[in-house]
């Protein structure tokens, strides 16, 4: 579904990204982790149209969207949820949901029509469509970004750092929702500091580190690699508690399945 390939891009003249390949497959959860400059929020900016490559090609289903504007590759249905402080604190939950179907808002019935159906998938839209969403916890006010987001009924979903500044609660709540979007046949590239978190959640798992691709593979191959462990997880080498036998019993049932708070 999506590829990059040798992309390079950065900020200034310098280069963040030097040589990405990175592929999804259609509906999976893929995590990028690793450390901070990695690359990874700058991966996800060349995908939405953010920041343009200076090399390489990024492609949606074998055509090619690296540098076209992000309004156009919205339309192709990619869809981002920045880092944080993405919603109108003075707007309600309704409207910033609403803002979500800018692009719809000449055709008010299938607008009228997105609305119901992201309430129907995200309850908190229609329990607190008239509150401020300043007034909203941090969990709350993700699963709103998420909500706005899938007015456009997106098939690929750029999630950036959805675990930043949340409680226990709020994680599980956030995890609940990225499993019930792939469930659903969303696609979801996930960019996450909480790496036991984000690898939990994905079928698939990208390690970066100085701009470029260090190991791809399998979320449980990621995850259980004794290097990584070491490196990302704060484990040791052979730790058993980075092995997938030692993980909660929420995980047991295969790559995509929610952890535990």
């Amino acid at each position: 579904m999506l590829q990059l390939k040798a992309v390079v891009a950065g900020y200034g003249g310098g280069s963040v990204l030097q040589g990405v390949d990175l592929e999804c497959a259609e509906r999976t959860v893929t995590c990028v982790v690793g450390p901070n400059g990695a690359g990874k929020s700058t991966v996800l900016r060349v995908i939405s149209g953010l920041l343009a490559p200076a090399e390489g090609e990024v492609r949606l289903d074998g055509e090619r969207i690296g540098g076209l504007p992000p309004d156009e590759i919205l339309r192709r249905g990619v869809a981002q949820v920045p880092q944080s402080h993405a919603l109108f604190p003075a707007m309600s939950v309704q409207e910033n949901v609403l803002m979500g179907g800018y692009l719809l808002r000449k055709d008010r019935r299938l607008l009228r029509e997105r609305l119901d159906q992201v309430k129907e998938r995200m309850p908190i839209v229609a329990e607190r469509a008239r509150d401020h969403a300043g007034n909203l916890s941090g969990g709350q006010r993700r699963m709103v970004e998420i909500a706005r987001c899938l007015m456009l009924d997106p098939r690929l979903i750029l999630l950036d750092e959805p675990s930043l500044g949340l409680d226990p609660r709020g994680l599980a709540g956030v995890a609940k929702v990225i499993h019930g979007l792939n469930q659903a046949g969303t696609t979801v590239l996930l960019v996450e500091q909480n790496v036991r978190l984000g690898l939990g959640l994905a079928t698939h798992g990208v390690v970066m580190e100085g701009g470029k691709v260090r190991l791809t593979g399998t979320a449980a191959a990621v995850r259980d690699n004794p290097e990584i462990a070491s490196l990302y997880l704060g484990g040791k080498v052979g730790d058993p508690r980075w092995t997938s036998e030692s993980l909660p019993p929420s995980h047991t049932g295969g790559p995509g399945s929610p952890p535990t708070a």
